[in-house]
């Protein structure tokens, strides 16, 4: 994208428009990588077999620390680079996406290798017993051991990609590994494929993510000398200000991701001593529960760079209008959203597994997962703003709140009262609470930013 293309995208751009040109992209990105995480469960739910399906669900979390990679290297170093866009200052726009790129790569490589090493520990840490031990194994060597890299390199080049304004080719890139992991899947999971069950599903993930960075790395190179985005090796510097800037949006968002995988460990812990069909069933009603909130995760990343973008140019007034844009639209879809999962809870597992059982168990979780969606969305969106502006510190106390404060102790306190079925009321406990500090927190920055024209940058 041109120079004058992203003036007139942030700068110019009515916002109905400018939301529905960085947002919309990355809620279909958002959506499309949902399907793909919810092909693996469907594809393996087609065998009829627990354990396997189950393998699926107790390797989530590990997955899921992929993400505190991801938010470290690209939720920090996007905003970074949006933030000086804002301020024309190209060359800090070069060096930090180089930085972002090289430390992400260098991350992921570790991660596989260290998962690896003590693949024995992890299991047990993720609650796979005698039962579920092999099939989780076989899943995650593909999906972790070999697969880290690729997964988290395609997740941080879309960021820095959409933080300049091209949020089409970032959902492009994003989209295509999606799409190939669900054409790959039946054709390694099922038995008149390649029949190998899980790791069937991790192998084709694991493809799927190297097509996805293939996808990126022919974008820069046609679009070399016309973007800011910057993977030369020669601008990979270690230089303070950037390490510091980027860290200080990404350590945050990096900590929320790995308590995320704590809460969610802790879950799966507490569900697998109910058995396989307890934990089968929770996970397909998480991976059901992710598409509304894959959406309101990608309504809030989208429109961060607009968000990055206003504040540092000092256009407060478009900022703010921005984000109550926002408020205006997913809040409504997103009630609309509980409404139907509240009420269609059978139905909707019934898509994955055809087992009495795991229906029972899996609509009661989906109804309580179903009440927090709309408290989420208000959270996530105070959330990215503070990681849009510089306010790691703010996205810190949230992350700490909502897992460390409410949640996980809420996961104790419903397990004892309504053994299994408390669980999945855990979040939505903690999300209200969230949401109405997100408001007071919205309001204050409004105010703050609104009335003395502060730029922190």
């Amino acid at each position: 994208m041109k120079e004058n293309e992203k003036i007139q995208l942030f700068e110019k751009e009515p916002i109905p428009g400018a939301v529905a040109k960085l947002a919309v992209p990355m809620i279909f990105s958002s959506l499309v990588m949902v399907l793909y995480n919810m092909a693996d469960t469907y594809f393996v739910g087609m065998l009829n077999d627990p354990v396997e399906n189950a393998a699926v669900s107790l390797a989530a979390p590990v997955l899921l620390a992929f993400n505190a990679v991801n938010n470290l290297f690209g939720v920090g170093t996007s905003s970074m680079m949006s933030r000086a866009l804002g301020r024309k200052d190209y060359r800090t726009v070069s060096e930090s996406s180089a930085f972002g790129f090289y430390c992400s790569l260098i991350s992921g490589v570790l991660f596989g290798l260290l998962c690896g090493m003590l693949n024995s520990p992890l299991l047990t840490l993720i609650g796979a017993d005698g039962t579920t031990r092999a099939a989780t194994q076989g899943y995650m060597f593909w999906t972790v051991c070999l697969g880290a890299a690729p997964a988290i390199l395609n997740v941080v080049m879309a960021y820095l990609v959409r933080s300049e304004g091209s949020a089409m080719h970032a959902s492009i890139g994003t989209m295509s590994g999606c799409l190939l992991n669900i054409i790959l899947d039946p054709v390694f999971i099922l038995p008149w494929g390649l029949d190998m069950g899980a790791a069937g599903a991790g192998f084709a993930t694991f493809l799927s993510n190297c097509a996805a960075c293939l996808y990126f790395f022919v974008l820069l190179y046609v679009k070399r000398g016309n973007t800011f985005v910057c993977i030369d090796p020669r601008k990979f510097r270690l230089k303070k200000r950037v390490i510091i800037e980027v860290c200080g949006v990404g350590i945050p968002a990096s900590i929320q991701n790995l308590l995320n995988v704590t809460g969610m460990t802790i879950l799966n812990n507490f569900t697998s001593a109910y058995g396989a069909d307890a934990v089968a069933a929770m996970g397909i009603a998480y991976k059901i529960y992710m598409v509304p909130m894959q959406v309101a995760l990608g309504f809030s990343q989208g429109i961060m760079p607009l968000v990055s973008y206003t504040f540092a140019a000092g256009n407060i007034r478009r900022m703010k209008d921005t984000i109550l844009f926002a408020l205006k639209i997913i809040i409504p879809v997103l009630i609309a959203v509980t409404v139907g999962y509240y009420a269609g809870a059978d139905a909707l597992i019934s898509l994955f597994m055809k087992h009495e059982a795991i229906i029972g168990y899996g609509s009661a979780f989906l109804r309580g997962f179903s009440l927090g969606i709309v408290f989420l969305s208000v959270d996530f969106l105070a959330v990215g703003v503070f990681q849009a502006l510089g306010l790691g510190r703010y996205a810190l106390v949230f992350a700490v709140m909502r897992k460390i404060v409410l949640e996980i102790p809420a996961l104790f306190i419903l397990n004892c009262l309504f053994p299994l079925y408390g669980l999945s009321y855990a979040q939505f406990a903690a999300e209200l609470i969230l949401s109405i500090c997100s408001v007071i927190m919205l309001r204050h920055i409004f105010r703050k930013y609104g009335k003395k024209g502060e730029i922190c940058v």
